[in-house]
């Protein structure tokens, strides 16, 4: 989860590193270091806490100015959020730094080695360690890159890792293994990042790095090796946004700026989808479409946020192509020992494309010879990488923890995928395909709409700032999107929030009504879906006479809510299967508002970081 910078070139190692950092800190923010080389030594500072405490140390004790550096921003995993255990680490001559993101699953054996021949840790991580195995190596071959491949070799688990070593000055090495790390290629300079955003302010063109390789950056440029040191082929890619779009553009949050450019999200991801004979074209889907009409089953895994736009996938996926539909969380997944075969196809959804749940997930699923295909925010990630095809959403950089857009665009994907394999199958006719088309290209508009009439949920939810529990209640899709809902709350507000099956609420959740606790209703559409409509009317009844406020999301025309809605939130009226792309984001807004009332950070809420990169 951590956000990882290095740089070599002709700029200030040190200004380039921190405002890296400062478009990373979303992926860890317990605390901040760097590491300059200059004049033929090493220095480093590092604070506990967000990046705004290294920003002081650096005022109070500025460290000398170098073209070589490094910086790390941290979600802690081994060791508390200390200045200790804040990157980067050193050897104890202090001519070796490193930074690392992941989990070295053996570090305590090779600390006790370490220990056993003299070395002194200070540090409670796993990473310090490594900077003690390159010294010890490096002082052998006088390669870091060599050093690298070497303390590699002796390393289990998930990791990335950046190092420089006082004595090549100008160079920066790197290692990753189930862990994000990218190259930006400059006129003269090149970077080392976890995120493509650290160094999208000097460059656009980009290399992907693969499993277990080593990349060595110098002046001179880019050597990409594996780890037995057998030169590596890469590829190199251009990101198709600037740095404009990583800004906060005016809005005091990232997530309000995501809020708000969710039409045009969701615009670009339908953007060209349907070819010159009207039939609907997915180019990354690279699965041959033989293959698709024999699948008899489709798995979708996924975590968080991308697990409940699984859940809503299924019920498109089942409707429009009559095929058996699981959704699964992608860290229970291979532990269960699930039933795959050569006529699965699973589907991966993950906004980063670097979710170690779901890429472990995917993993065991090809070994099981079922075909995956990837629905992914982040072009050149690791799932859409390992996957035989991917689906990318076009969301642009999502930057707040709190995931927005990447929702929204992975609900387009899915649906889109669900129409295409109804084509490929022809279990859906070219007009019914083309109508629902029609219906998601009128979305984004809808989404606008919604978007411009927030102003009284944003009040209502100044008024629960200081409840400690709301409720989600919903039925069909609109179930999925009542617990994405409280999960919302959960993030941001740090309140408790459950989401259920509007059905299951005399099965048991009904026991926790009481006076004036809120409880969030969202009804499906009254057309076509009525004996679901009023089933639900009758839940909204049923907690309203125990005393509960009904927060009522319904569709515009739908009267029948009215008596029992305390207060009431219209919806344009949509398809029901496409009802979640307008249902969902009310809820957004009613998170972020309480959560800013609440006095709480929106962007970096408490314990999270935006990539969930070990397991």
């Amino acid at each position: 989860m951590c956000g990882i910078v290095g740089y070599v070139g002709g700029q200030s190692a040190l200004d380039v590193v921190i405002a890296g950092l400062k478009r990373l800190e979303y992926r860890g923010y317990d605390s901040a270091g760097v590491a300059v080389l200059s004049d033929g030594g090493l220095a480093a500072a590092k604070r506990a806490g967000k990046l705004v405490n290294l920003d002081k140390e650096l005022v109070d004790r500025p460290l000398p100015s170098g073209s070589t550096g490094i910086g790390h921003t941290r979600w802690a995993t081994h060791g508390g959020p200390t200045d200790a255990n804040a990157h980067p680490h050193l050897d104890n001559a202090g001519r070796v730094a490193v930074v690392h993101n992941g989990i070295i699953e053996n570090f305590a054996a090779l600390r006790a080695e370490l220990e056993e021949r003299g070395h002194d840790l200070v540090s409670e991580t796993d990473t310090e360690v490594v900077a003690h195995l390159l010294a010890e190596e490096f002082s052998s071959c006088g390669d870091l890159a060599e050093a690298m491949r070497l303390v590699c070799r002796r390393l289990d688990g998930a990791f990335t890792l950046v190092a420089v070593h006082a004595d090549e000055p100008d160079v920066v090495v790197g290692a990753r293994r189930n862990s994000p790390l990218v190259v930006g290629v400059g006129e003269g300079e090149y970077f080392l990042a976890s995120d493509v955003a650290a160094f999208i302010a000097h460059t656009r063109a980009a290399i992907e790095l693969g499993q277990d390789q080593v990349v060595k950056l110098s002046r001179e440029g880019v050597e990409v090796t594996d780890f037995a040191g057998t030169p590596a082929d890469v590829r190199a890619y251009h990101v198709d946004w600037d740095a404009s779009a990583a800004e906060k553009g005016g809005y005091d949050y990232f997530m309000l700026k995501e809020i708000a450019e969710q039409p045009k999200a969701v615009a670009d991801t339908l953007l060209g989808r349907i070819d010159a004979d009207g039939r609907l074209r997915l180019d990354e889907v690279r699965i041959p479409d033989a293959v698709l009409r024999e699948a008899d089953k489709v798995v979708i895994i996924a975590c968080g946020t991308a697990f409940h736009a699984g859940m809503i996938a299924k019920y498109a996926i089942e409707h429009w192509t009559r095929i058996p539909c699981e959704v699964e969380l992608a860290s229970e997944f291979r532990y269960r020992d699930p039933i795959l075969g050569q006529k699965t196809l699973v589907i991966a959804i993950s906004q980063s494309g670097e979710t170690m749940d779901t890429l472990m997930a995917l993993r065991h699923a090809r070994e099981q010879g079922a075909k995956v295909l990837a629905v992914c925010n982040t072009n050149g990630s690791t799932i859409p990488r390992e996957s035989d095809a991917v689906l990318y959403t076009h969301a642009g950089p999502e930057v707040a923890v709190a995931s927005t857009k990447a929702f929204l665009t992975q609900l387009v994907a899915c649906y889109l995928l669900a129409l295409y394999l109804g084509q490929v199958r022809g279990t859906k006719w070219g007009d019914e395909i083309h109508a629902v088309v029609r219906e998601l290209s009128r979305i984004a508009d809808e989404v606008e709409r919604v978007l411009e009439t927030m102003e009284p949920v944003r009040a209502l939810a100044r008024s629960l700032a200081h409840k400690d529990t709301v409720l989600f209640l919903g039925r069909h899709v609109g179930y999925p999107v009542a617990l994405e809902g409280a999960l919302k709350l959960k993030e941001l507000a740090y309140m408790h929030a459950e989401g259920f099956a509007a059905g299951e609420l005399k099965h048991g959740p009904i026991a926790l009504i009481e006076k004036d606790l809120p409880v969030v209703v969202v009804v499906p559409s009254p057309r076509g879906r009525s004996v679901l409509h009023g089933k639900i009317v009758s839940n909204i009844q049923e907690i309203r006479a125990r005393g509960a406020r009904t927060i009522v999301i319904a569709e515009e025309g739908d009267e029948a809510v009215v008596p029992y809605a305390d207060h009431l939130i219209r919806i344009p009226a949509t398809p029901t299967l496409l009802q979640p792309l307008v249902s969902t984001v009310p809820l957004q807004v009613f998170a972020c508002e309480l959560a800013t009332a609440r006095g709480n950070e929106v962007d970096q809420p408490r314990n999270l970081a935006k990539s969930v990169t070990v397991e």
